[in-house]
């Protein structure tokens, strides 16, 4: 098998010096999850990983990207030394863009990112191999880190690229040069960074100044900053689509959503199609509407990706569904949880709402003998001095009907048990261990519950503690066109 990367090859990238040769599988940050034969990256965070080397080579590590040689390192075991080992990092990602001929799409957007970028990895699957980033790796090391672990030969890749402060959009742009860039959608999320939403508009934008000329601008033609994501990929030379609700390229006409799936209709150039998705949820259908943009303005094949769409599932922590069986095999009935517990703000917490007022219940089987939607929800972050405010908004959100009790946790969702009428206000507590301490006695056989908190609220300790209360089983249906 041709390796990743060798000595030589790294040298020359990153302008370091290695104390033997060596050639790499893979590339990996985390010596708990480096696989053999990969080149560990020493990088210095919030942990310095060149605390790391000899575990790193314990688990088969092939070489180590150092800036430093450690005193203890293990006898004979290879090393990359250079300067710094974050630019270093970056110099990989930076050559293994050069070396490659892939169709290069990145993602961008205040909602949808990481799930537009995995439907993208479905869509594009279809057609060929592709390489796409891991999990959320969207920042400063986890998009040079992506770029770092991209196969010599693969004909499509798929960049994640994230934001939580001005002006880190571009930069990362330009390491990925992109041939496609998709904005998914601007909205007040990390506020607290950004003087308003124009501001975020404007660093969102910033994406398509990655492009090469005639590069491919994909831009959700539904909300009111259009036009300043329009400006900045006219500006960079780019050729322009639009997706969205409102007449654009790639028309969404309907979204019909199930207890379990999406039906999508949809017009390419006033083209009809539809498609299925095997997740609710009208954001997905916009999100999908996105990806099948930027396949059809790059002339690939649409039917063939719309088709693949069908067996795309959400990412974990952003809408996946489980069932909690209760007692053995089930025998005293079931909860369904809806695990949005990754990260939250605004606009996502009103998608989430509207899927899961479209989520059955059960009825007789439980101590209450009427099936429930209960939310648990944890505080939206980096929302800057108006968050009280739009946590006690979510109180208005004509989905809340829907929904039967919800319990909060967290000082910011405060402000939404207050604004709660009595018949919905469940238990607020000051955090989410207090609780995922409750959980037990808050549910019961037949409920439906979602979880939902920015990433920072730790919500993961209530989705645990649903899961402990039985066997957790994934809900999956057939995917497929309709």
């Amino acid at each position: 098998m041709t390796a990743l990367w060798t000595s030589g090859e790294a040298e020359a990238a990153t302008g370091g010096a290695s104390t033997a040769p060596w050639s790499a599988s893979g590339v990996s940050i985390d010596s708990r999850t480096i696989a053999p034969g990969d080149l560990f990256v020493a990088l210095r965070d919030r942990r310095d990983g060149h605390a790391f080397l000899a575990s790193a080579f314990a688990a088969g590590a092939a070489a180590a990207l150092v800036d430093t040689l450690p005193s203890d390192l293990p006898a004979g075991a290879p090393c990359l030394v250079v300067e710094d080992s974050l630019r270093a990092l970056e110099a990989l990602g930076r050559a293994a863009r050069a070396r490659s001929r892939a169709m290069v799409f990145a993602v961008t957007g205040s909602v949808g990112k990481t799930g537009t970028k995995e439907m993208l990895r479905t869509a594009l699957g279809a057609l060929g191999a592709v390489h796409a980033s891991d999990k959320s790796y969207n920042n400063h090391w986890g998009v040079p880190l992506s770029l770092a672990r991209m196969p010599r030969e693969v004909p499509f890749a798929v960049f994640e690229i994230g934001m939580n402060a001005p002006g880190e959009i571009a930069p990362l742009s330009r390491l990925v040069r992109p041939d496609v860039a998709i904005v998914t959608t601007v909205a007040p999320v990390h506020l607290a960074a950004f003087d308003s939403v124009d501001g975020i508009a404007a660093e969102k934008a910033s994406v398509f100044q990655g492009l090469p000329s005639e590069g491919l601008a994909v831009i959700n033609r539904d909300i009111p900053w259009s036009g300043v994501l329009e400006g900045e990929a006219v500006r960079a030379g780019a050729r322009l689509t639009g997706f969205g609700r409102e007449a654009s390229d790639m028309r969404l006409v309907s979204a019909e959503i199930r207890d379990q799936a999406t039906v999508v209709a949809a017009e390419d150039h006033g083209r009809p199609f539809v498609f299925r998705l095997s997740a609710p949820g009208r954001h997905l259908a916009m999100n999908a509407t996105a990806v099948l943009a930027a396949v059809a303005g790059q002339g690939l094949d649409l039917a063939r990706a719309a088709l693949a769409l069908g067996s795309w599932s959400p990412p974990e922590g952003r809408g996946t569904r489980q069932r909690i069986l209760l007692g053995p095999s089930g025998l005293d009935g079931a909860i369904a949880l809806l695990d949005e517990s990754y990260n939250a703000n605004p606009a996502a917490m009103g998608a989430a709402f509207e899927v899961f007022a479209a989520t059955s219940v059960e009825d007789g089987i439980g101590r209450v003998r009427r099936g429930r939607r209960l939310a648990f929800l944890g505080d939206m972050l980096e929302l800057g001095p108006g968050a009280a405010d739009m946590h006690a908004a979510l109180a208005r959100h004509p989905a809340m009907a829907s929904i039967d009790r919800v319990h909060t946790a967290g000082p910011l969702m405060r402000a939404l048990h207050d604004a709660l009428p009595p018949e919905r206000q469940g238990e607020w507590h000051p955090d989410t261990e207090a609780l995922a301490a409750r959980v037990r006695a808050l549910v019961d056989a037949g409920d439906a519950v979602m979880v939902k908190g920015s990433l920072g609220s730790k919500l993961s300790r209530v989705v645990d503690a649903l899961r402990a209360l039985g066997e957790a089983v994934p809900v999956t249906i057939e995917g497929g066109q309709s």
